[in-house]
């Protein structure tokens, strides 16, 4: 969800004003808009002035509906919407799928064992602590109802409860576990349970050593994807606003800017400079950050040297593992705008943990 979500809910709250929160929980099929989405919306504001999208069409008309009534009432609704081929064909929305989408006022929508969250959704949205939100989801006949909804702080502290301690259990590492990939995600329970968990951080983040050909392509396409792109360079020629006018530009020695900057939890350090000891130097800084991602650019050779340099220093395990090199997936390009699609490819697939295959694979 983005941060801007939660900036509007916290302008809304200043204002005095109740507002709905509409959130697509589910899918099933084709769909326009995935797990997580969310609309914000004003209990004075015209449609207009809603932030975030369901997808549009009637679906996300529907939905305001829906919210104009929660706000009124306090009652949640979580309902589904089938994606016919005649509402494709009159809307435009992809068909074939069926979307539930949960609407609740802001005071159920933020509150978890009795506390306000939104203050640290706004603080981990703007690079704070990340904070999951579980939302505890059970079939019945026609769909799904909302059980109970929990919060879980990246130190493991959990408000609100389920209706079992397993539960709770479960539910907790769930959202553990997707706290580092920022996203949204269902997480299948058993055969009549489900977790919505929703992973609030900050925008994710790429670091960029060097300034090279393959470092600006990297830097275009990580830019078209909404990160927040940092470059570091040493040579003036390459460290510029024009070059990189997307990007903030560290100038000054690459190794040990690499190794003064902070690092949240989605970020990613990618090291691309011009020379192998520049490289290695690189990695040898990197792996002393907390960075749950360093991918190295290079042939295989290279990078079974620079293991050993690790482990020769004494380098932690745990730490030489987060090491992708050579980074990227391998999808058979050469140049340097096909190698950004390669590395922005594997850095996607970790942060929504997909699962690499070609869509159109049979699924088992």
């Amino acid at each position: 969800m983005p941060a801007s979500i939660y900036h509007r809910m916290a302008a809304l709250r200043a204002q005095g004003q109740r507002f709905a929160v509409a959130t697509v929980v589910r899918t099933h099929g084709s769909t326009p808009q995935v797990v997580g989405a969310t609309l914000v919306l004003g209990e004075h504001e015209d449609v207009r002035a809603a932030v975030g999208t369901l997808g549009g069409g009637c679906v996300e008309a529907d939905a305001v509906d829906a919210a104009r009534e929660v706000i009124t009432t306090g009652h949640h609704s979580l309902r589904a919407y089938e994606l016919t081929e005649d509402l494709a064909w009159n809307t435009g929305l992809v068909c074939g799928g069926t979307m539930w989408i949960l609407v609740q006022r802001d005071d159920e929508a933020l509150t978890c064992g009795g506390v306000d969250m939104l203050p640290a959704l706004v603080a981990a949205a703007q690079a704070g602590a990340p904070v999951a939100i579980v939302t505890h989801l059970r079939r019945i006949t026609n769909g799904f109802e909302r059980l109970g909804r929990l919060a879980v702080r990246e130190d493991g502290a959990v408000h609100g409860a389920l209706m079992t301690d397993a539960l709770m259990t479960h539910a907790r590492d769930a959202a553990l576990h997707q706290l580092p990939h920022g996203t949204a995600r269902t997480v299948k329970v058993d055969d009549d349970h489900d977790f919505l968990v929703e992973a609030i951080a900050s925008r994710p983040r790429i670091v960029i050593a060097g300034g090279g050909h393959v470092a600006l392509a990297i830097a275009r396409q990580a830019s078209m994807l909404d990160f927040d792109v940092t470059v570091v360079e040493d040579r003036p020629e390459f460290a510029s606003d024009e070059r990189f006018p997307h990007a903030t530009i560290l100038q000054g020695d690459v190794p040990a800017t690499l190794g003064s900057l902070r690092y949240a939890w989605n970020s990613f350090i990618v090291i691309a400079t011009r020379g192998h000891k520049l490289d290695a130097d690189c990695v040898r800084e990197a792996v002393t950050t907390n960075a749950r991602y360093i991918g190295l650019l290079g042939s295989r050779r290279k990078t079974v040297l620079i293991e050993k340099m690790l482990r020769d220093e004494g380098v932690a395990d745990d730490r030489i593992a987060v090491i992708r090199a050579p980074v990227g997936l391998d999808l058979g390009g050469r140049t340097p705008a096909e190698i950004a699609l390669s590395v922005l490819a594997e850095i996607t697939q970790i942060r929504y943990q997909g699962s690499a295959r070609p869509l159109s694979a049979p699924h088992r």
